[in-house]
């Protein structure tokens, strides 16, 4: 009976894993290449297109490019501007073909307006890079005829009809597959989060966390991200008066997700402190195991959301937290260890409340769909336009971009010229793939597109030596092409590789194969040089310079975050749009710093400043945010319990000196660190005397006054890294 019922948990494992790998972004995404392209080989085949199959091919890549998770109205809607920019830029291409400067003036300015388009957001971002994707198409596909490119601009445009044809669809057939996808990643990304948590209550000490915080906080970015992309998709699915039952258990799941991710990034006490007072017991392995299963069961709900299938619970976490529990008993009657009691009780409390949310992902809510989601995209051409007017500036890092590319792509196209290769396009291809706007993103992708390109030479070649039948080449040209999308998000240089195969093979068919061994790899190579150049000498976006703005807006929005926390403590709980909307500002500001460190340390070093002062600053603020996030987390435990004017007093006072910082490090003034030092030094005394007067346990008052406390004790860093920062004396 043991080993069939083994089995069965086996052979349903194994189901599960099956299901959930057919529902990764990739997969879908190359199941839809795989079919447009087949369909269009199969005509191919039918009525022997010759010199037709690979202008259609392309405008199936290219079509393919803009797409992005949407309703399938809004599919339809950004096909058919992707559709409209595709004629535009094409014909602009058509009637510039006679004329080599011109068109190198409308590749230009292409490159540069539709770059900047993509401030309007990330459906624009997708359009924008097709449509110059296709702008290069359709001058490769014109060989510098006008003639040919006539010819090719309808083939052009009917691949990347077909592609939005089959796009809208899939969407229009399967719209909970993206949301699920997404949820699925959010969750396994959770998990992962919840057991890099739980290396912080390793009890052990003298041992440097710095390296644990900073993996912490770079994978913390990760996890906003994912969270931002799952409620984009959400927003573009949700219709007023239309409650799907699937729409409601995936909106439930996303907002269970931020709950989870608040109070996993919780802090209520130093983690140093926690180790040295309760180094002789074991209660933190147990607040340490219960977070690392819990991470396990996020892991176990992103397999379960994949794969359409229900979680099984075990009860190891409620033992778990049954064990912890009396781990506290144990030691509560310690008074050495009273101080800090207060604080392993709500990480206990936190753990607890986390586990029985986790216990309702899958059960869905009796109430109405929450239309109250803030959608961030523009809804009409007046907002469009602001923001990209916004980023018609030197200190926008798109608008730098923008300029950077338009300058390589002038001086590709100037090379090509010189070179007399009709073919020579393929050295803006490759600038236009691998210039981003970060110099470490740069780097990264014109190495991968070099080796992918090279291996993908070598792999076409070999497929046309082995491969004669046309058919067979065709089956090959599918699959390349579904690998390519499948593979371009995740794994670039086999994606590049896919690609280029798929290209060889195809010039192979049209009778162009004698013009690609060497000279394409050369090709690669210069595009790869061109744009790494430009990321380094074209008013590169060093990260040094976007830190002020980035840091002033990670501690004005944990002000704004903590003035939203104390108006809940005030009148209770409440899940509005106005809290939620400044918790995940908060969480996003410090993702875009913890993104500019990371970036940071991957640019020249001899380009980089103050690289440790910026961790610093990192590492205090998004401490910081941690202990903001507890009191977020606690909310519920408000029983109209009024709340002590000196408390109240001393979180506006945090308010106050977290925007004069916010300001001090944005426009490099001088802090004046003896003043500010005085008045968080008075701040505390005041709390400390709060506590110690206090008569009552576990209520409002005194958590509220151990977390303002745990802030202000942050402040002396981060106003010091300011001053670091800021290049001027610090004089305490």
């Amino acid at each position: 009976m043991f080993n069939q019922k083994n089995t069965l948990l086996k052979e349903r494992e194994w189901i599960i894993k099956t299901l959930a790998v057919l529902n990764r972004d990739g997969f879908t995404v190359g199941v839809r290449a795989f079919l447009a392209l087949s369909i269009v080989f199969l005509i191919h085949w039918l009525v022997n297109w010759q010199s037709e199959m690979l202008p259609v091919m392309l405008g199936v890549i290219a079509s393919a490019l803009t797409e992005t998770d949407d309703h399938w109205h809004a599919r339809l809607r950004s096909q058919l501007i992707a559709i409209t920019t595709f004629s535009v830029v094409s014909l602009a291409v058509w009637f510039s073909l006679p004329w080599p400067a011109l068109l190198a003036v409308v590749i230009t300015v292409s490159a540069f307006a539709l770059t900047l388009m993509g401030a309007m957001g990330e459906r624009y971002r997708a359009i924008s890079f097709g449509a110059l994707v296709l702008v290069l198409y359709t001058a490769l596909s014109a060989h510098s005829s006008r003639d040919l490119a006539s010819a090719s601009i309808p083939l052009l445009l009917i691949g990347a009809i077909w592609y939005g044809f089959i796009s809208v669809i899939w969407f229009a057939l399967l719209p909970q597959q993206p949301v699920n996808i997404r949820l699925a990643k959010l969750y396994a990304l959770l998990g992962e989060y919840l057991q890099l948590k739980a290396k912080l209550l390793e009890p052990i000490r003298e041992v440097d966390q710095t390296e644990q915080r900073m993996a912490l906080i770079l994978h913390n970015g990760r996890v906003v991200n994912a969270l931002n992309s799952t409620k984009a998709s959400l927003l573009s699915r949700m219709q007023p008066g239309k409650d799907s039952e699937w729409l409601k258990l995936a909106l439930h799941q996303y907002l269970v997700a931020q709950d989870i991710h608040e109070r996993t990034s919780s802090s209520h006490e130093e983690y140093e402190v926690l180790a040295k007072v309760f180094f002789h017991s074991d209660v933190l392995y147990r607040c340490q195991r219960v977070l690392i299963l819990l991470g396990k069961q996020a892991l176990a709900f992103s397999n379960s959301i994949q794969s359409g299938s229900k979680p099984i619970h075990h009860g190891v976490t409620k033992r778990a937290i049954e064990d912890l529990n009396s781990a506290i008993k144990n030691i509560e009657q310690d008074k050495d260890t009273k101080g800090q009691l207060n604080a392993l009780i709500a990480v206990r409390d936190n753990l607890t409340s986390m586990a029985s949310v986790m216990s309702q992902v899958f059960i869905a809510p009796k109430i109405d769909l929450n239309q109250d989601l803030l959608d961030r995209e523009p809804t009409n051409f007046s907002q469009a336009w602001l923001r990209i007017k916004r980023n018609v500036t030197l200190d926008s890092p798109l608008f730098r971009h923008s300029l950077r590319l338009s300058c390589s792509l002038l001086i590709g196209f100037c090379i090509m010229q010189i070179m007399h290769d009709h073919l020579g396009y393929w050295i803006l291809l490759t600038i236009v793939f691998v210039s981003q706007q970060q110099y470490a993103a740069t780097h990264r992708r014109l190495v991968q597109r070099a080796l992918g390109t090279a291996q993908g030479l070598a792999i076409g070649w070999a497929m046309t030596r082995l491969f004669d039948a046309t058919f067979a080449q065709s089956a090959l040209i599918v699959i390349l092409g579904a690998v390519f999308f499948g593979t371009r998000h995740t794994r670039y240089i086999l994606a590049t590789a896919a690609i280029t195969a798929l290209l060889v093979v195809s010039f192979h068919q049209i009778g162009l194969q004698q013009e690609l061994f060497p000279a394409r790899l050369w090709d690669t190579l210069i595009g790869c040089a061109i744009a790494g150049m430009a990321a380094w000498l074209v008013i590169p976006n060093w990260q040094w310079r976007l830190w002020p703005q980035l840091a002033a807006t990670t501690l004005s929005s944990q002000a704004n975050y903590l003035e939203e926390i104390i108006h809940q403590y005030q009148l209770g709980k409440q899940e509005h749009l106005t809290y939620r909307f400044v918790r995940r500002d908060a969480h996003n500001a410090d993702a875009a710093l913890s993104n500019s460190y990371s970036a940071m340390l991957k640019e020249p070093q001899n380009v980089q400043h103050q690289v440790n002062e910026h961790g610093e600053f990192l590492i205090a603020s998004h401490t910081l945010l941690n202990y903001l996030s507890a009191l977020g987390a606690h909310r519920n435990e408000w029983n109209k319990q009024p709340i002590s004017n000196v408390l109240l007093n001393a979180s506006q006072q945090l308010h106050t000196l977290l925007k004069s910082l916010a300001i001090a490090v944005e426009h490099s003034k001088r802090i004046d660190l003896q003043s500010l030092f005085d008045l968080m030094n008075t701040l505390q005394i005041k709390l400390i005397e709060l506590e110690k007067n206090s008569t009552h346990t576990n209520n409002v008052d005194q958590l509220l006054n151990k977390q303002l406390e745990l802030c202000l004790s942050v402040l002396p860093n981060i106003a010091k890294q300011i001053a670091i920062i800021n290049k001027y004396d610090l004089t305490l």
